[in-house]
């Protein structure tokens, strides 16, 4: 059986190491390509949308190298996972860097988790939010397969997404505010979180991604 291909879109502003990492570990037959070369992020079956670093700096990347255009276009082709500020990045817009236009392809906004962040217990919360947080499936989707309800996944984000469509809302986590932690629309599903850094669950995730069709 011919492998399939990922490629994980190399715009200069991501995680890109760890990931293709992950996807070659839990991909048996698959061939991982780490890509800016827009043919090629096309021409493959299924593409990794990462990020990290200020919504400022990704954006005008994305927007001088062209991968807004590609982006568009493999949403609405194949089955696309965008992940932390590859996630913030498909919305309206960001309140980061006194405020940032995004690519619009979800609706909603980016926002600040507040300076002080009170806890439900009124204690101070540290922003940014990093570490381990309990993922709460709000749907049941091919890409929560196998991953038990209300199980840990790694985040780092002083920002976080909150959408206006509640219909989109694939998992919510709780950090002094409800965050949409967890999006999803057609053959597109985006995480806050980092799948590539949350253990079994997380590879989880990524295996499931590497077998679904981009159905829902």
């Amino acid at each position: 059986m011919a492998k399939s291909t990922v490629a994980v879109i190399d715009y200069g502003m991501g995680n890109l190491h760890s990931v293709a990492s992950a996807l070659q570990h839990v991909g048996d037959n698959v061939n991982v390509i780490v890509t800016g070369d827009a043919e090629k992020i096309i021409a493959a079956d299924r593409v990794i949308f990462p990020g990290v670093g200020a919504i400022r700096d990704c954006m005008a990347e994305i927007l001088r190298l062209g991968v807004d255009q590609v982006v568009a276009e493999v949403a609405a082709t194949k089955p696309m996972l965008a992940i932390c500020v590859g996630m913030q990045a498909l919305m309206n817009s960001s309140e980061e860097n006194n405020g940032v236009n995004c690519l619009g392809l979800f609706p909603g906004e980016v926002k600040f988790f507040g300076d002080p962040l009170i806890g439900p217990d009124n204690e101070k919360l540290k922003v940014p939010h990093m570490g381990w947080n309990q993922l709460h499936q709000t749907i049941d989707h091919p890409l929560w397969s196998g991953i038990e309800q209300d199980s840990r996944f790694y985040f780092v984000h002083s920002y976080y997404v909150h959408t206006t469509d509640p219909a989109l809302v694939a998992a919510t986590t709780d950090y002094g505010v409800n965050i949409h932690a967890a999006l999803y629309r057609d053959n597109v599903f985006a995480a806050q979180c980092h799948p590539e850094k949350s253990s079994t669950a997380g590879l989880q995730l990524l295996d499931n991604f590497l077998r679904w069709d981009g159905q829902s």
